[in-house]
């Protein structure tokens, strides 16, 4: 395989880290990104119809007027993005970058529940290396910045964080990266706690809290962790200043386990043991009662919702998931794609869509959250969700520089109407034109620019058959695939 390093095209150095948010607040910018009407997601969510956001260094200097920030600031290089809408770069909180990957659209969506993860998942993250961690990283964190996406949380490495460290810096994503952890006697690739926690907290040291990509906590949760590492991974994010993050209950499995466990839902049993919390982001929570509910709305623990997984799991969140409940009654709800074994896609405005039409459908109640509602999760929300809404999430002087040109010149776009409803309803992520990340340009014209992306591809066509190959996996094509002669 050719260095992967290779790929990097422009500096992966990270001007964030331990940055003072004033420190770039200079007395002129950068650049200029002129034209477009920019959807703030301040307080008072205003649109700037014809806006222009002064970038200075890795921030936002300011947002107006584009006569005006011409004027104060002549000369000034400047990114146009007339008739174009520009939006807060949008928060994935729940993003699996190794295992799947490199089995693309090859895991079968008719599998029974478990399967994907026994005979799909557990084969292809023991066959991996560490060209093969970094090189599926990189196809992620490229198909999340092509997608608008500028802020991933990793959901757990195996076996190589530091590969997708270098990955996210590469491409140019801000995130989290973290190593998996689970204790249980017979469970693959496990450990015993104490050992867990020493390998999560010298990847806390590594990627400290604030940086470009920071260390998570992360548990792979379900029914594979004992009180002892819950309490001491919740005890370890704590102390550091981390965040932490795991599964639960994205099934009924979940609660069936814990209650025969412990006599406890999943929730509760945290919530006795001191691991929820403000610090706590919860992947997927479909199955939770009412007393669960409760316990997260009370303790502020963050929710990552994955709508697209449950559905092509077949996991019922249709008459299950109270995920738009956590929301109107104000709890800290965020979007996530999860892995390609549920759901094949990283399009966090797709998942808008869904999680928007889904609290609707289920309630046979079109006035409840929508369109707008659906963009907050994915930008400002979403960035509350994981702890980092002072930093991201909108475009305000101080905030990084992270955010998206939408192209406006496919058919979705015409007429122009109501932005929130466009954005959500009409378009994906196909309508992404540019993105910066802390004031780098990390897509432009709809092409990455810190990786060469015809590389990528032919490195994955070659790397594919051979880790499939290794692990052996069961390939199940649903039609025969035939040369033409």
């Amino acid at each position: 395989m050719r260095d992967l390093l290779s790929l990097v095209m422009v500096s992966d150095h990270d001007p964030s880290a331990g940055h003072d948010p004033g420190a770039d607040r200079g007395t002129r910018p950068d650049l200029l990104v002129t034209g477009g009407d920019v959807v703030t997601m301040n307080a008072r969510r205003e649109v700037l119809a014809g806006g222009t956001v002064a970038v200075a260094g890795d921030r936002v200097l300011a947002v107006g007027a584009t006569s005006a920030l011409r004027a104060r600031w002549p000369g000034t290089r400047e990114l146009r993005a007339d008739g174009c809408v520009v939006t807060p770069g949008m928060v994935n909180a729940h993003q699996h970058q190794t295992g799947d990957p490199l089995a693309r659209a090859r895991i079968p969506d008719d599998l029974p529940p478990g399967a994907s993860v026994d005979s799909w998942a557990v084969p292809l993250h023991a066959a991996h290396t560490g060209d093969d961690d970094e090189l599926s990283a990189l196809l992620v964190c490229a198909e999340n910045v092509r997608n608008g996406v500028t802020t991933v949380v990793e959901a757990g490495t195996v076996a190589h964080p530091h590969r997708v460290a270098d990955a996210m810096r590469a491409v140019g994503v801000r995130g989290t990266i973290g190593a998996w952890g689970w204790d249980v006697p017979g469970a693959p690739f496990g450990a015993p706690a104490p050992r867990v926690l020493e390998r999560l907290g010298r990847l806390l040291e590594s990627y400290p809290p604030g940086g470009r990509v920071e260390g998570w906590v992360t548990l792979v949760g379900h029914g594979l962790a004992s009180d002892a590492l819950l309490s001491g991974a919740a005890e370890l994010a704590r102390s550091t200043g981390a965040r932490m993050t795991m599964h639960l209950s994205p099934s009924e499995a979940d609660p069936r386990h814990y209650l025969r466990a412990t006599g406890r839902r999943p929730v509760l049993h945290l919530e006795h043991l001191g691991v929820l919390g403000p610090r706590l982001l919860l992947a997927h929570a479909v199955y939770l009662d009412d007393a669960e509910v409760e316990a997260v709305l009370a303790s502020r623990t963050a929710v990552a919702y994955c709508p697209w997984a449950y559905l092509r799991l077949g996991q019922g969140v249709t008459r299950a998931g109270r995920h738009a409940e956590l929301f109107e009654r104000g709890g800290r709800l965020a979007l996530g794609t999860d892995s390609g074994n549920a759901g094949d896609s990283s399009d966090i405005l797709r998942t808008a869509a869904l999680a928007a039409g889904l609290a609707k459908d289920m309630r046979a109640d079109p006035t409840g959250l929508g369109a707008a509602e659906a963009l907050e999760l994915a930008t400002i929300r979403g960035a509350e969700a994981v702890g980092m809404a002072d930093r991201i999430g909108s475009l305000e002087p101080g905030k990084y520089a992270d955010l998206v040109v939408h192209g406006t010149a496919r058919p979705e776009w015409t007429p122009r109407g109501d932005i929130a409803h466009q954005l959500v309803w009409s378009a994906d992520g196909r309508s992404v034109r540019d993105v910066l990340v802390g004031g780098r340009i990390v897509v432009r014209d709809h092409v990455c620019t810190g990786v060469d992306e015809s590389v990528l591809r032919a490195d994955a066509a070659r790397r594919a058959p051979e880790l499939l190959s290794r692990s052996g996996v069961p390939a199940r094509p649903r039609w025969p695939v035939l040369p033409a002669l």
